[in-house]
């Protein structure tokens, strides 16, 4: 089922290789690339991210270690896409010059370049690098529920300046609204001047992903994310906002029947972890705490007898990033701690 039009307005682009290793524990294999985004190809997805889901030169023993390196995976991403663009995923202090000079080598045409949604000054030299390098970059601003609409307006001018052709809100933890999204979008192209476009990475905490997509669109947006079946972290479907594109009389130029086949026939039955919203999920987004918070909470709910959502709570409650995961001990402990004598 397609109906293609020559130059689709709105582009997506496929994360099923990269975010949605995060559900396979990083063990994507260069066959299952090859199968993969051979379909989404021949499917007319506009680009395919590959690599570890925490972007080049994550693999490591802090953020779990492939199964095959990066160079293997885009190798294989390389040989069987024909028309869509292979993008990477990068994040300043976990990749390094060198490989984005090294994914430039073998074929990558979108960088995205993501720091938290306050920092995007960290990403500046690493733009500049990867327009000298030929590829296209785009900018993603991580956990955007944790500032206000007018300073991710101001963050992604910063990228905008230093280069990116595009800049998308990254909903790391899936708490944003179609309300903070409506916000953020128009904030943003507001502050690009129509000299960038603005996009959405949606995730699904909230049961909001394609609606918050939508909603994206509706205020101007023209990228966004999705993955074949939701995987990795409860992404945005991508089937699924295809479809609701196509009844919304938004042509995709993308097959919709291939990519149902693809996500039941080839996806699913890899996924180790199926994503659902369940109460650790749900919480999650409630909360607004990155998804990398979860196995800890439980894992100190346990040994402190208490309830680990309020421990997701009180750690949202106090702005918590990624990489302040030791926070979860001390909250526990307070939660457990008897209430002082009056």
């Amino acid at each position: 089922m397609s109906e293609a039009i020559s130059t689709p307005r709105i582009r997506l682009l496929d994360s099923t290789l990269r975010d949605g290793s995060h559900g396979i524990r990083h063990r994507y294999t260069p066959q299952q690339v090859e199968l993969i985004a051979g379909k989404l190809d021949e499917a007319g997805v506009h680009s395919i991210g590959v690599g570890h889901g925490d972007g080049l030169g994550a693999s490591s023993i802090q953020y779990m270690r492939s199964l095959h390196t990066d160079d293997e995976l885009l190798t294989a991403a390389r040989r069987v896409i024909k028309r869509a663009r292979l993008a990477v995923t990068f994040q300043p202090g976990i990749g390094t010059k060198q490989q984005l000079e090294r994914a430039a080598g073998l074929g990558a045409d979108l960088v995205r370049i993501a720091t938290h949604c306050t920092e995007a000054d960290i990403a500046v030299q690493h733009i500049g690098l990867s327009r000298e390098l030929g590829m296209d970059v785009h900018g993603d601003l991580m956990m955007p529920h944790m500032t206000t609409p007018e300073t991710i307006a101001r963050q992604g001018r910063i990228m905008v300046d230093a280069g990116a052709t595009g800049v998308h809100i990254m909903d790391s933890a899936g708490a944003l609204t179609m309300d903070d999204v409506k916000a953020r979008i128009v904030a943003m192209l507001a502050k690009f001047g129509g000299e960038a476009e603005a996009g959405i990475h949606a995730h699904q905490n909230l049961s909001l992903a394609v609606a918050n997509t939508m909603v994206a669109f509706a205020e101007g947006a023209t990228l966004a994310d999705a993955c074949l079946a939701g995987a990795g972290a409860g992404n945005c479907q991508l089937e699924a906002l295809v479809a609701v594109m196509e009844k919304a009389g938004m042509g995709t130029g993308i097959d919709l029947w291939t990519l149902e086949d693809i996500a039941d026939q080839v996806v699913r039955p890899i996924m180790t972890t199926p994503p659902i919203v369940d109460r650790a999920t749900l919480t999650q987004g409630f909360a607004g705490v990155p998804g990398s918070f979860l196995h800890h909470a439980f894992s100190a709910a346990e040994r402190f007898g208490v309830d680990a959502r309020d421990i997701l709570v009180e750690v949202g409650r106090r702005r918590s990033v990624g990489g302040q995961e030791d926070l979860v001990i001390e909250v526990a402990a307070r939660l457990a701690a008897p209430p002082a004598a009056s």
